[in-house]
């Protein structure tokens, strides 16, 4: 039923609830009145559950009890966060009238709704963690990302070509709140990536209404220069981000001043699976400890925190920046002052959300503190970086600034210690503002002349218990014990009875609190004018602090780089151009710092030669280590980080796949088997010659005789048709026989020995393959009781056994290719084989695979 229907049988106040409520039919509303704000109906059965408070009803309204519950309005802040953080949008409703000249309600309207993807105020963000706004269209097969942080101001644009890659890029941005079309059927979005999907009517994503939002917020009357022209589904997207920042903010956005477009030509692809396995910033078991995140990130400010994490989710290709990286902190470790420059460093505020907060005029008088304190070390931050050689640090140095005027206008501006809200005054220093110093001054005497009158009333009354003294309710009074009221003077007019005194106002005293109490509230609206004033002074100088915020993030990130480089033992890996991986005393950088025990490294070489890697060994022996630490040494080098090597020469890489590790999908219906093959199946169809791809165990989830089937084949095509650099792990030791079968195939195993009836694992990599598992020894190891071992060693003797018998008639096992049906795969293949329709590139390909088939089936 609409609002409007409602509001005739209730009450005026109610009627104004209602109306405003229309207006926001999915946000909880918080409706101020007095000291709290107020929930009803359905809000308030909701906020009680979300936040644990009590529900309680406002006598009746249209003859039914109104549910309510409340939150008092000095605790918002908090009891806001733990809503944003559940996913729930909240519209604060503010009582804007003057209730002396309000005949009804108080007047009332929503200032600003709060979202999880548009919050700035600092108690509801995550300092290290960046908070993204994004949106979401599609046109065809074409996905237009549109992705905003509103607390930078950064806002770029991407389009994919199809729904793995759109899910790819969803995996990565990972947003607060991801805005779609009510008409997008929404399959690609893993709850984790996208907690919060806000469907929108589909007028929000209309091309040409974006075109105009754009220019506008731009200032441009097209959008050539940004180079997104003909992203028309990108530009879909991110006019539909800008309405809703306008629904939502009702302020103008200054700082968002530019548009910039991404590609994933430029990046390294990581896929959301591989993003999981590589444990970048969450474990597999869900905790941020024993990431690669956890050992990397020692920057000293929040700003170079994310932006090193935005590295790791988006490796890039270009070369020469990530060469010019390299350079820049190979010069922090040759000047040793890493050290010093990270003790300045922490002094920085986060510059970059309090420059957002300043834009849409909600910066707190701390937030100023903040900013004045980082601008007054920018000039010691300089110093040390003009005589470096790194045209990377010499750029950052210069985009620094400093501001020696904004410096001191904030210096004069703001006090050294001011109260948390501007309200609450005295946050204007002395000295800046005569007219501001004038009302305080009167203000301030206040208590000498409170001093001075007591006394002369006393001498006058004969009263020597007399007081005078001020409270907030009443204002200034005289106060009189209750058995001396009777010497009051005819001049005392009563103010307030009290249980053993009186209390009286004299026209003296009237006339000095009026005097007082208007040079206080003029003096607290001149205060605010100021700070108005000092907000819109800021802004001016927005763009050029924006570059210098941006600056000290990176100089934070590559600084860290280079303590960790030093602290760590990290070497500069070599960028090549030709094709291929080569890693010498490689060490994986997370288990290493997590292990008692020193880490083994190890070598691995892959090139056009040596593509696939056949790795053989026991459980627990270390190939899932070893394949890890290779990709994360490839994606640090694509970051421009040194990595955990002796030497590395890394080639092009334009993706990285994994597939490790078993886990079902039961809320969406797949078996561990079935998660495996679609992560499979992706790897298959995007893969190509430039991609480091990990395969761990394929074919585990089924049937011995499919699952080995399966790795056969997918192993095969990856190094007969894809060509891409590959580590394949394996328990089926029928596959140490590829490398006979195809060019670009090795062996390689983990070293394990047995001592005393156990096994010692020696996670050394040598070439070739292993010859044994060990899986019963490793069963041994995780208490598997004894009399199963044995019992499984009684079988493995009677299968190893039957395995090595010959058939019955002496003859060796062979496929008999008479009594093999029509469909099957040799016989296909064998009829493919047409020399006239084939070249002989085809031709040799359907000769490996054939090869291959008639090997696995002798085998089995």
């Amino acid at each position: 039923m609409s609002a409007n229907g409602l509001q005739k049988p209730h009450t005026p106040m109610m009627q104004q609830y209602l109306r405003i409520k229309a207006d926001y039919p999915h946000t909880l509303l918080l409706y101020r009145m007095g000291d709290f704000y107020e929930l009803f109906y359905e809000d308030a059965r909701r906020a009680a559950e979300l936040l644990d408070i009590a529900l309680t009803s406002r006598g009746q309204s249209a003859g039914a009890p109104i549910p309510m519950a409340g939150i008092p309005y000095h605790a918002l802040d908090s009891y806001l966060v733990k809503l944003v953080r559940q996913g729930e949008s909240v519209a604060i409703c503010e009582q804007i009238g003057d209730p002396a000249k309000s005949k009804g309600p108080i007047e009332r309207q929503v200032v600003r709704v709060v979202t999880p993807g548009t919050v700035t105020d600092e108690v509801l963000l995550e300092a290290r963690q960046d908070n993204l706004l994004a949106a979401l269209q599609r046109q065809g097969e074409v996905f237009g990302f549109a992705v905003l942080d509103l607390c930078s101001g950064r806002f770029s644009i991407l389009e994919v070509d199809n729904e793995a890659a759109a899910a790819s890029e969803l995996a990565r941005i990972r947003p607060a709140e991801l805005l779609v079309s009510e008409e997008l059927t929404l399959t690609l979005a893993d709850p984790q990536a996208a907690p919060v999907a806000r469907p929108l009517p589909p007028w929000y994503f209309d091309t040409e209404s974006a075109q105009r939002q754009l220019c506008q917020q731009f200032g441009t009357q097209d959008l050539a220069g940004f180079g997104c022209e003909d992203l028309k589904t990108a530009i879909a997207a991110a006019g539909c981000l800008l309405q809703y920042l306008h629904d939502t903010q009702r302020t103008r956005l200054p700082h968002i001043q530019k548009l910039q477009v991404e590609s994933q030509e430029t990046s390294v692809i990581l896929d959301p699976s591989t993003r999981r396995n590589l444990e970048l910033e969450e474990s597999l078991s869900g905790h941020s400890s024993h990431t690669l995140i956890a050992v990397l990130d020692r920057t000293a400010t929040a700003m170079g925190s994310r932006l090193l994490r935005r590295y790791l989710h988006r490796p890039l290709r270009d070369q020469t920046l990530l060469k010019q990286r390299q350079q820049a902190i190979a010069t922090l470790l040759e000047t040793g002052l890493s050290a010093a420059l990270q003790k300045l460093l922490r002094g920085i505020g986060d510059i970059e959300r309090i420059l957002s907060r300043v834009a849409l005029r909600s910066a707190r008088p701390r937030d100023l503190v903040q900013l004045r304190q980082s601008l007054g070390l920018l000039p010691e931050i300089q110093a040390p970086l003009f005589p470096l050689d790194s045209p990377q640090l010499q750029l950052l140095r210069q985009d620094l600034g400093p501001f020696p005027e904004l410096y001191q206008l904030l210096q004069r501006a703001i006090c050294e210690n001011p109260p948390v809200l501007i309200q609450e005054g005295g946050v204007i220093a002395p000295g800046f503002d005569s007219k501001l110093d004038e009302l305080r001054h009167l203000s301030d005497n206040a208590g000498q002349f409170l001093v001075e009158l007591e006394q002369r009333e006393r001498e006058r009354t004969g009263l020597s218990t007399l007081k005078v003294g001020y409270n907030k309710i009443h204002g200034y009074y005289i106060e009189i014990p209750r058995t001396q009221a009777h010497k009051a003077p005819p001049d005392y007019t009563r103010r307030q009875t009290l249980k053993g005194a009186e209390r009286y106002i004299t026209p003296e005293l009237k006339g000095f609190e009026d005097k007082v109490l208007s040079a206080r509230e003029r003096a607290l609206a001149r205060e605010k004018a100021l700070y108005e004033e000092l907000l819109e002074q800021l802004a001016n100088p927005l763009p050029a602090l924006q570059v210098c915020a941006s600056a000290l993030a990176e100089l934070d990130v590559l600084n860290n780089l280079a303590e960790r480089a030093e602290t760590l033992e990290y070497v500069a890996p070599v960028l090549s151009d030709q094709p291929g991986i080569r890693i010498e005393g490689g060490r994986h950088p997370v288990v290493e710092q997590t292990m008692e025990a020193p880490f083994v490294p190890n070598d691995l070489t892959l090139h056009e030669e040596r593509q696939m890697l056949i790795i053989t060994g026991p459980n627990m022996g270390g190939k899932s280590t070893y394949m890890r630490q290779t990709a994360l040494i490839v994606l640090l080098a694509h970051i421009g980080s040194f990595v955990p090597a002796r030497c590395a020469v890394i080639g092009p890489i334009d993706r990285m796949f994994t597939r490790i590790g078993a886990a079902d999908d039961l809320a969406g219906g797949r078996s561990t088997f079935m998660v495996e093959m679609t992560e499979t199946a992706n790897i298959l169809h995007n893969a190509t010659e430039h991609s480091l791809v990990l395969m761990d165990e394929i074919g585990r989830g089924t049937s011995t005789f499919d699952g080995l089937s399966l790795a056969w084949a997918v192993a095969s095509h990856l190094a007969c048709t894809v060509h891409s650099l590959t580590l394949f792990a394996t328990h089926y030791f029928e596959l140490t026989s590829l490398p006979e079968h195809f060019p670009g195939v090795a062996n390689l195993h983990l070293t394990a020995t047995e001592h005393k009836e156990r096994i010692v694992f020696l996670h050394a990599v040598k070439e070739g393959p292993a010859n044994q598992s060990y899986g019963l020894q490793v069963a041994a190891l995780a208490g598997v009781p004894q009399e199963v071992i044995a019992q499984a060693q009684q079988r493995l003797v009677e299968l190893e056994n039957h395995a090595r018998q010959k058939p019955a008639d002496g003859g060796e096992a062979q496929l008999d290719l008479f009594a093999t049906p029509a469909d099957h795969p040799v016989v296909q293949i064998l009829q493919d084989l047409d020399p006239d329709e084939l070249s002989p590139r085809q031709a040799l390909k359907k000769l490996y695979e054939l090869k291959a088939l008639l090997n696995l089936a002798v085998s089995n």
